[in-house]
Protein backbone atom coordinates (compact mmCIF):
# COMPACT_ATOMS: atom_id res chain seq x y z
CA UNK A 1 0.00 0.00 0.00
CA UNK A 2 0.82 3.25 -0.55
CA UNK A 3 -0.27 6.40 1.69
CA UNK A 4 0.05 10.36 0.22
CA UNK A 5 -1.42 13.47 2.09
CA UNK A 6 -3.17 15.76 -0.25
CA UNK A 7 -4.84 17.76 2.81
CA UNK A 8 -3.88 18.12 6.35
CA UNK A 9 -5.36 21.49 7.70
CA UNK A 10 -8.61 21.68 9.78
CA UNK A 11 -10.12 24.31 7.40
CA UNK A 12 -8.50 26.92 5.12
CA UNK A 13 -5.28 27.97 6.57
CA UNK A 14 -5.17 31.52 8.08
CA UNK A 15 -2.11 31.80 9.97
CA UNK A 16 -0.45 33.67 7.25
CA UNK A 17 1.65 33.59 3.89
CA UNK A 18 4.60 32.08 6.35
CA UNK A 19 2.49 28.88 5.93
CA UNK A 20 3.92 26.73 3.30
CA UNK A 21 4.98 23.65 4.35
CA UNK A 22 1.92 22.29 6.28
CA UNK A 23 0.15 23.92 3.62
CA UNK A 24 -3.35 25.15 3.51
CA UNK A 25 -5.69 22.34 2.14
CA UNK A 26 -8.64 20.53 4.05
CA UNK A 27 -8.48 16.86 5.06
CA UNK A 28 -8.01 14.26 1.96
CA UNK A 29 -5.57 11.55 2.18
CA UNK A 30 -5.21 8.04 -0.04
CA UNK A 31 -4.17 4.75 0.13
CA UNK A 32 -2.97 2.75 -2.72
CA UNK A 33 -3.13 -0.30 -3.50
CA UNK A 34 -2.64 -2.37 -6.86
CA UNK A 35 -6.82 -2.89 -7.99
CA UNK A 36 -8.00 0.70 -6.36
CA UNK A 37 -7.07 3.99 -4.79
CA UNK A 38 -8.91 4.68 -1.39
CA UNK A 39 -9.44 8.42 -1.28
CA UNK A 40 -10.12 8.99 2.97
CA UNK A 41 -12.15 12.40 3.05
CA UNK A 42 -12.97 15.29 0.54
CA UNK A 43 -11.26 18.54 1.69
CA UNK A 44 -9.91 20.92 -0.89
CA UNK A 45 -7.09 18.37 -1.22
CA UNK A 46 -9.14 16.27 -3.01
CA UNK A 47 -9.13 18.62 -6.03
CA UNK A 48 -5.29 18.09 -6.07
CA UNK A 49 -5.74 14.29 -5.47
CA UNK A 50 -8.24 14.38 -8.45
CA UNK A 51 -5.49 15.29 -11.20
CA UNK A 52 -3.03 13.00 -10.08
CA UNK A 53 -5.01 10.20 -10.63
CA UNK A 54 -7.77 11.42 -13.49
CA UNK A 55 -6.19 9.07 -16.09
CA UNK A 56 -5.57 6.18 -13.35
CA UNK A 57 -7.77 3.05 -14.03
CA UNK A 58 -8.00 1.45 -10.74
CA UNK A 59 -11.38 1.56 -8.92
CA UNK A 60 -11.86 4.93 -7.19
CA UNK A 61 -13.44 4.36 -3.32
CA UNK A 62 -14.08 7.59 -1.51
CA UNK A 63 -14.52 7.34 2.11
CA UNK A 64 -15.98 10.12 4.16
CA UNK A 65 -15.04 9.98 7.72
CA UNK A 66 -18.93 13.04 8.87
CA UNK A 67 -20.03 15.53 6.36
CA UNK A 68 -18.81 19.01 7.79
CA UNK A 69 -17.86 21.49 5.23
CA UNK A 70 -13.92 20.92 5.59
CA UNK A 71 -14.24 17.62 4.55
CA UNK A 72 -16.65 17.50 1.80
CA UNK A 73 -16.01 20.99 -0.07
CA UNK A 74 -13.50 19.25 -2.71
CA UNK A 75 -16.23 16.86 -4.03
CA UNK A 76 -17.71 19.33 -6.90
CA UNK A 77 -13.78 19.56 -7.63
CA UNK A 78 -12.66 16.01 -8.12
CA UNK A 79 -12.10 15.48 -11.78
CA UNK A 80 -12.71 11.34 -11.91
CA UNK A 81 -16.69 12.80 -10.54
CA UNK A 82 -16.90 14.31 -14.18
CA UNK A 83 -15.72 11.30 -16.58
CA UNK A 84 -18.62 9.25 -18.21
CA UNK A 85 -15.59 6.63 -18.30
CA UNK A 86 -15.09 6.38 -14.76
CA UNK A 87 -17.72 5.21 -11.99
CA UNK A 88 -16.78 6.42 -8.33
CA UNK A 89 -18.31 4.41 -5.11
CA UNK A 90 -18.54 7.14 -2.13
CA UNK A 91 -18.91 5.99 1.18
CA UNK A 92 -20.05 7.55 4.32
CA UNK A 93 -21.59 7.63 7.87
CA UNK A 94 -24.98 5.99 8.05
CA UNK A 95 -28.15 8.07 9.60
CA UNK A 96 -31.59 6.73 10.68
CA UNK A 97 -33.21 9.56 9.37
CA UNK A 98 -31.61 10.53 5.53
CA UNK A 99 -29.88 8.75 3.22
CA UNK A 100 -26.20 9.56 1.90
CA UNK A 101 -27.17 11.12 -1.16
CA UNK A 102 -30.02 13.22 0.34
CA UNK A 103 -27.70 14.70 3.20
CA UNK A 104 -24.51 15.13 0.19
CA UNK A 105 -27.08 17.07 -2.00
CA UNK A 106 -27.54 19.92 0.36
CA UNK A 107 -24.15 20.22 -0.53
CA UNK A 108 -24.09 19.24 -4.04
CA UNK A 109 -26.73 21.31 -5.84
CA UNK A 110 -27.90 25.32 -5.91
CA UNK A 111 -27.50 28.13 -4.64
CA UNK A 112 -24.46 26.70 -3.06
CA UNK A 113 -22.72 24.38 -5.88
CA UNK A 114 -24.23 24.44 -9.39
CA UNK A 115 -24.21 21.40 -10.57
CA UNK A 116 -26.15 18.30 -9.06
CA UNK A 117 -24.66 14.32 -8.05
CA UNK A 118 -27.62 13.19 -10.98
CA UNK A 119 -25.38 15.45 -13.46
CA UNK A 120 -22.26 14.28 -12.38
CA UNK A 121 -20.49 12.64 -15.72
CA UNK A 122 -19.41 9.56 -13.62
CA UNK A 123 -21.75 6.48 -11.97
CA UNK A 124 -21.64 7.25 -8.56
CA UNK A 125 -22.60 4.87 -6.44
CA UNK A 126 -23.42 6.02 -2.89
CA UNK A 127 -22.76 3.77 0.50
CA UNK A 128 -23.74 3.92 4.21
CA UNK A 129 -19.88 2.88 5.37
CA UNK A 130 -21.41 -0.99 7.31
CA UNK A 131 -20.21 -1.10 10.83
CA UNK A 132 -18.62 -4.72 10.29
CA UNK A 133 -15.80 -5.27 8.60
CA UNK A 134 -15.98 -5.65 4.38
CA UNK A 135 -13.36 -5.92 1.39
CA UNK A 136 -12.88 -3.52 -1.64
CA UNK A 137 -11.02 -4.58 -4.61
CA UNK A 138 -8.74 -6.43 -2.23
CA UNK A 139 -8.43 -4.07 0.27
CA UNK A 140 -9.49 -4.74 4.10
CA UNK A 141 -12.16 -2.36 5.53
CA UNK A 142 -13.33 -1.39 8.75
CA UNK A 143 -15.68 2.02 10.03
CA UNK A 144 -16.22 2.84 13.47
CA UNK A 145 -18.15 5.50 15.07
CA UNK A 146 -15.91 7.43 16.99
CA UNK A 147 -16.07 10.99 19.30
CA UNK A 148 -16.89 13.75 17.33
CA UNK A 149 -19.70 16.43 17.10
CA UNK A 150 -22.35 14.60 14.57
CA UNK A 151 -22.57 11.12 13.08
CA UNK A 152 -18.27 10.82 12.83
CA UNK A 153 -16.38 7.48 11.47
CA UNK A 154 -12.48 6.35 11.56
CA UNK A 155 -11.69 3.84 8.86
CA UNK A 156 -9.09 1.10 9.12
CA UNK A 157 -7.24 -0.45 5.55
CA UNK A 158 -5.23 -3.53 5.79
CA UNK A 159 -4.17 -5.30 3.08
CA UNK A 160 -0.91 -8.02 2.51
CA UNK A 161 -0.71 -8.07 6.36
CA UNK A 162 -0.19 -4.18 6.32
CA UNK A 163 -2.70 -1.52 8.16
CA UNK A 164 -3.36 2.21 8.34
CA UNK A 165 -5.80 3.84 10.55
CA UNK A 166 -7.13 7.40 10.19
CA UNK A 167 -9.02 9.20 12.48
CA UNK A 168 -8.87 12.76 11.43
CA UNK A 169 -11.17 14.49 13.88
CA UNK A 170 -10.87 12.67 17.18
CA UNK A 171 -11.36 13.52 21.06
CA UNK A 172 -10.39 10.09 22.20
CA UNK A 173 -11.20 10.05 26.11
CA UNK A 174 -13.24 13.92 26.10
CA UNK A 175 -10.48 14.90 28.61
CA UNK A 176 -10.35 12.12 30.70
CA UNK A 177 -6.81 9.90 30.57
CA UNK A 178 -6.35 7.84 27.37
CA UNK A 179 -5.87 4.44 29.65
CA UNK A 180 -8.59 1.91 28.78
CA UNK A 181 -8.07 0.72 25.91
CA UNK A 182 -10.80 -1.44 25.01
CA UNK A 183 -13.50 1.81 25.91
CA UNK A 184 -10.96 4.06 24.40
CA UNK A 185 -12.63 5.94 21.36
CA UNK A 186 -11.33 4.07 18.04
CA UNK A 187 -8.90 1.96 19.60
CA UNK A 188 -10.09 -1.26 17.71
CA UNK A 189 -9.26 0.84 15.07
CA UNK A 190 -5.67 2.29 15.44
CA UNK A 191 -4.50 -1.26 17.14
CA UNK A 192 -1.14 -2.69 15.50
CA UNK A 193 -1.20 -0.23 12.52
CA UNK A 194 1.81 0.22 10.63
CA UNK A 195 0.23 4.02 10.18
CA UNK A 196 -2.20 6.46 12.35
CA UNK A 197 -3.28 9.22 10.82
CA UNK A 198 -5.16 11.45 13.94
CA UNK A 199 -6.06 14.43 14.93
CA UNK A 200 -3.12 16.78 16.66
CA UNK A 201 -5.03 19.93 16.24
CA UNK A 202 -4.06 21.83 19.61
CA UNK A 203 -1.41 22.34 21.73
CA UNK A 204 -2.53 21.22 25.33
CA UNK A 205 -3.03 24.60 26.97
CA UNK A 206 -5.19 25.25 23.55
CA UNK A 207 -6.91 21.91 24.34
CA UNK A 208 -8.09 22.50 28.11
CA UNK A 209 -10.35 25.63 26.56
CA UNK A 210 -11.82 23.27 23.91
CA UNK A 211 -12.78 19.98 25.99
CA UNK A 212 -15.59 18.67 24.31
CA UNK A 213 -14.71 20.48 20.46
CA UNK A 214 -13.97 16.94 19.14
CA UNK A 215 -10.35 17.26 18.45
CA UNK A 216 -7.35 16.14 20.09
CA UNK A 217 -3.99 17.44 21.79
CA UNK A 218 -0.87 16.93 20.70
CA UNK A 219 0.18 15.02 23.83
CA UNK A 220 -3.30 13.10 23.64
CA UNK A 221 -2.52 12.05 19.86
CA UNK A 222 0.77 10.37 21.65
CA UNK A 223 -1.26 9.32 24.40
CA UNK A 224 -3.65 7.43 21.86
CA UNK A 225 -0.86 6.37 19.46
CA UNK A 226 1.18 4.41 22.14
CA UNK A 227 -2.07 2.90 23.83
CA UNK A 228 -2.81 1.41 20.50
CA UNK A 229 0.95 0.18 19.49
CA UNK A 230 0.74 2.21 16.27
CA UNK A 231 3.83 2.03 14.43
CA UNK A 232 4.06 5.17 12.84
CA UNK A 233 2.19 8.51 14.00
CA UNK A 234 1.36 11.20 11.56
CA UNK A 235 -0.22 14.27 13.34
CA UNK A 236 -3.01 15.46 11.45
CA UNK A 237 -5.75 18.54 10.76
CA UNK A 238 -3.78 21.13 12.24
CA UNK A 239 -4.73 24.28 13.70
CA UNK A 240 -5.48 26.98 10.67
CA UNK A 241 -3.93 29.92 13.05
CA UNK A 242 -1.38 27.33 13.48
CA UNK A 243 1.72 28.68 11.55
CA UNK A 244 4.76 26.05 10.77
CA UNK A 245 6.83 26.87 13.55
CA UNK A 246 3.84 26.19 15.76
CA UNK A 247 3.35 22.81 14.31
CA UNK A 248 7.36 22.30 14.22
CA UNK A 249 7.57 22.74 18.10
CA UNK A 250 4.31 20.39 18.26
CA UNK A 251 5.96 17.77 16.64
CA UNK A 252 9.19 18.15 18.52
CA UNK A 253 7.11 17.48 21.73
CA UNK A 254 5.24 14.58 20.34
CA UNK A 255 8.70 12.86 19.30
CA UNK A 256 9.96 13.48 22.82
CA UNK A 257 6.89 12.02 24.20
CA UNK A 258 6.34 9.14 22.23
CA UNK A 259 6.86 5.67 24.18
CA UNK A 260 7.59 3.53 20.96
CA UNK A 261 7.43 4.14 16.91
CA UNK A 262 7.94 7.55 14.56
CA UNK A 263 6.41 10.64 14.61
CA UNK A 264 5.31 12.91 11.30
CA UNK A 265 3.70 15.97 11.06
CA UNK A 266 1.02 15.61 8.11
CA UNK A 267 2.33 17.80 4.94
CA UNK A 268 1.36 17.82 1.53
CA UNK A 269 3.05 15.05 -0.49
CA UNK A 270 4.25 13.48 2.64
CA UNK A 271 4.22 9.82 0.47
CA UNK A 272 4.38 6.44 2.85
CA UNK A 273 5.29 3.33 1.15
CA UNK A 274 3.78 -0.19 2.93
Amino acid sequence: MKVTVWGSRGSIASAGPETVRYGGNTACVSVESDDAICLLDAGSGLRRAGIAFAADPRQVHLMLTHLHMDHIQGLGFFRPLFDPRRSVHIWGPPSTTQDLRTRLTRYLSPPLFPVRIRDLGAQVELHDAPLEPWTVDGLELRAASVIHPGQTLGYRIASGGRAVAYLPDHEPALGSPIERPPWTSGYDLAAGTDVLLHDAQYTTPEYEERIGWGHSSVEQAVAFADLAGAERLVLFHHEPDHADAVVDGMLEEARSARRRGSTDAASEGLTIEL
